[in-house]
């Protein structure tokens, strides 16, 4: 009856399930039924605006892929089956489900005790410790300890949530909210070491260009409606697509990057009464407790310089994967969405380009090896999962680190490896929120 109920819920998608969440939680904080049942409405429409416009890009970008696949004659061993199997493949499953359950009672309880800032309401993007789980359950045919697993993988996105909230909600203009997309958070911990490093290596540190210094120095040529039609077309001619196939590629991702932000405008408009009221009613219930609303990394995505960069990664990728030694995966199915993987990585090296590209080189390669690695486990989830897979599966993104810990953790160290890593990660959790502030008051 439970599990027939949770695969309901999670058949509404996340187009339903994220407003009528925010709806419930407008109730909650206070807000008046019309406006919010008026903010739920609007997020859903920028929702599908995001997707729909995503949809675009990826239905543009998949054919200038296989055209460079096959114009250069490029084969490995491992099928990149793309990050959008993942949701249905880790929601196919009773396991899979249970997460959803299990990762609401953990949020709620660690925010009544201060343990975390960030309330998610993202529950779609929870297919991703619910994928880690399946892929446990495939490699031990550990049932319980697959469940188990899932329990440190999410701690870990709440921790990456409050750690990387403030430089996030500063840089892309979100207040209130918080990143609970793990696709898009893991990239951080690598980013901001390597933007240290960058600052500190002579000549490439006086290099600053982004889609603003452009547009400042060339006028119109950095309009990013300019800019996404000239990538585009730069993929097309990669592509060696014809005449009209290059212009229509140009057309279109010059659409995607005009209309994208206005669709994220649409989302904000929905959240901001949402996130404010949230905040007031936490300050007032919950001793004053700071409080920011989880949401998937699709708020981030239209900004002009992770659009860009996003794009050129494309056949660079596509590239590193084919020279790269020891790595069996063909980047083929995620390349399109692999703006979801990267976007907050431009965030941590404000916006520039010429950082942005080569700290997302590097952290590309990690993803490519780590999803070399992931390959057998994850083809054994599919095949729980009821997909017909031939060989080893697996796709670029499947290759994060927090999916590699969890499993390696479950899979060598088994129970006791997993409930020191739900140790550790709700340690962190406790410093960052609590103690990190004693500690600062004691320094001083």
């Amino acid at each position: 009856m439970i599990d027939a109920i949770l695969q309901w819920v999670i058949g509404l998608g996340g187009t339903i399930l994220v407003p009528v969440i925010l709806i419930i939680l407008g109730l909650v904080v206070r807000l008046s039924p019309a406006r919010a049942i008026m903010a739920g409405l609007t997020v859903a429409i920028g929702m599908i605006g995001v997707n729909a416009i995503i949809g675009i890009l990826t239905s543009a970008l998949a054919p200038a892929v296989q055209s460079m696949v096959q114009n250069f004659n490029l084969s490995l061993n491992i099928i990149d089956m793309g990050s959008g199997t993942a949701g249905p493949l880790s929601f196919s499953t009773t396991l899979g489900v249970l997460i959803i359950p299990i990762a609401i009672v953990i949020n709620l309880l660690l925010v009544w005790v201060g343990m975390t800032k960030t309330l998610n309401v993202d529950v779609w993007n929870l297919w991703q410790p619910a994928m880690v789980g399946v892929m446990v359950w495939a490699v031990t045919s550990d049932y319980l300890l697959a469940v188990l697993s899932m329990i440190p993988f999410f701690l870990f996105e709440l921790l990456l949530a409050d750690l990387f909230q403030p430089l996030i909600s500063k840089y892309f203009n979100l207040p209130g909210i918080a990143i609970t997309h793990v696709m898009a958070l893991s990239g951080m911990v690598l980013a901001i070491p390597l933007n240290w490093v960058f600052e500190h290596i002579p000549g490439l540190s006086k290099i600053d260009i982004n889609s603003e210094t452009v547009r400042k120095r060339f006028g119109f040529l950095g309009n990013p409606m300019l800019i996404g039609f000239v990538i585009g077309c730069g993929i097309g001619i990669l592509a060696k697509f014809e005449f009209a196939g290059i212009v229509n590629l140009g057309i279109q991702t010059a659409a995607v990057l005009t209309l994208l932000p206005k669709m994220i405008s649409m989302f904000m408009e929905g959240l901001t009464p949402i996130a404010e009221a949230t905040q007031q009613f936490t300050e007032t219930h919950l001793n004053g407790a700071n409080v920011n609303i989880g949401m998937d990394a699709a708020l981030t995505v239209g900004n002009p310089d992770v659009l860009a960069v996003s794009i050129i990664m494309i056949p660079i990728t596509l590239l590193i994967g084919v020279v790269l030694p020891g790595n069996q995966v063909l980047p083929v199915g995620d390349l399109p969405t692999l703006v979801f993987a990267l976007c907050l990585m431009v965030a941590a090296f404000r916006g520039n380009f010429v950082r942005s590209i080569i700290g997302c080189s590097i952290y590309t390669v990690t993803m490519l090896y780590l999803a070399t690695w992931i390959a057998p486990a994850l083809t054994g989830a599919y095949q729980i999962a009821g997909y017909s897979v031939e060989g080893l599966a697996s796709f670029v993104s499947a290759g994060l680190w927090p999916n590699a810990l969890c499993l390696a953790i479950a899979q060598y160290s088994g129970y006791a490896g997993v409930a020191v890593l739900s140790v550790v990660a709700l340690a962190l959790l406790f410093y960052i929120n609590k103690a990190r502030h004693v500690v600062s008051k004691i320094a001083k």
